[in-house]
């Protein structure tokens, strides 16, 4: 799967999960303050996430993530180690 797939299949269910506007959705946003994530709505991202990916995120995944594209970087990184 490469990068603009998960790109479009991350923003597809923010936007219909998350109820995120898809204008607010770019590679540079901070992704916290533009999904407004609490404890719990992280937890519905990481189910998400190993949902519709098959990888699985821990909390210090997220450690390093401050915008969208370290997020698509950080699943990238994922399916790659899967796959070896």
């Amino acid at each position: 799967m490469n990068k603009e797939v998960i790109i479009q299949k991350i923003n597809g269910f923010l936007i219909e999960e998350f109820e995120v506007d898809g204008d607010d959705i770019h590679p540079n946003a901070n992704l916290k303050d533009t999904l407004g994530l609490d404890s719990l709505d992280y937890v519905d991202l990481v189910v998400s996430i190993e949902s519709n990916f098959g990888v699985k995120l821990v909390e210090a995944d997220f450690a390093g993530i401050a915008s969208f594209d370290d997020f698509y970087n950080l699943i990238d990184q994922k399916l790659a180690a899967k796959k070896a």
